[in-house]
């Protein structure tokens, strides 16, 4: 699951302590965290096929019964059926970051979907113990992952920087209005908070699963972020994997300094 963010925001005039969570059935929950009710959900995905909505008086999904995977038949699987997001989600454990000064979320975002069907539960050793079978795919010819910028008090997406492999790291966000994430081609970015302009990129020699850090040392800044590529993604990712399957592998701490302007 990924991480809760608590940020302050004005809505409808009045302001509200609210916590904003991007969760992997691709919904952006925000909450008021004094009190724990819903204020919105909407979805951060582009497609969303297992729900129509979540009903804010009970924070449950609406849920597309036709959608939903048959029992197993006896012997063999149930009827296959196609649901976006898949179960890696919209996105996953990969932080999102929030820019108090701009009021933006930026949130790494996953475009994928997956045939799923339910079978005979069995159990063998080693090997994932489920009740279920599926195989993930891509939504979209062009891209997998998308860095975006969403507007916690509208839901709206305010700018995207699409990525043809699967986001897989976390994002930060700076006090002087910089983005940074990794992609697995290995590639460690950074972009403009407002409008979304990649700024800068350097190849790290692997794909980049870490979270960046940002800290202040002897009136210097400076940014850090892990390159090793691996994970969920390679090892469930079905049709995904096979596009994801050459990428380098590795193990290193990236180092940057900032230059003051």
């Amino acid at each position: 699951m990924s991480a809760i963010v608590a940020f302050d925001m004005n809505k409808e005039g009045q302001r509200v302590k609210a916590a904003g969570h991007f969760d992997k059935n691709g919904f952006f929950y925000v909450y008021d965290r004094t009190n724990g009710q819903l204020v919105s959900a909407t979805p951060f995905v582009t497609k969303m096929t297992w729900a129509s909505g979540i009903d804010l008086k009970t924070g449950r999904p609406n849920f597309n019964e036709d959608n939903r995977p048959g029992a197993p038949q006896e012997g063999g699987k149930g009827t296959v059926v196609f649901t976006a997001p898949s179960f890696l989600g919209g996105n996953n454990w990969n932080p999102p970051a929030y820019n108090p000064d701009i009021g933006l979320f930026y949130v790494p975002v996953n475009e994928w979907g997956m045939d799923i069907w339910n079978e005979p539960i069995s159990f063998k050793k080693g090997a994932a113990y489920l009740g279920a079978g599926f195989t993930i795919k891509p939504l979209y010819p062009d891209y997998i992952g998308a860095l975006r910028a969403v507007d916690p008090v509208s839901g709206t997406i305010v700018w995207e920087q699409k990525n043809e492999a699967p986001l897989w790291g976390g994002v930060l966000a700076t006090a002087g209005n910089l983005v940074f994430t990794g992609t697995p081609e290995g590639y460690f970015k950074a972009f403009d908070a407002k409008t979304g302009e990649e700024l800068w990129k350097f190849q790290t020699g692997s794909g980049v699963v870490g979270s960046p850090v940002a800290w202040e040392q002897d009136g210097e800044q400076y940014i850090a972020v892990v390159s090793g590529w691996g994970g969920a993604v390679p090892l469930w990712g079905g049709e995904v994997a096979k596009i994801v399957k050459d990428f380098t592998q590795g193990g290193s701490l990236w180092v940057f300094k900032l230059h003051k302007s």
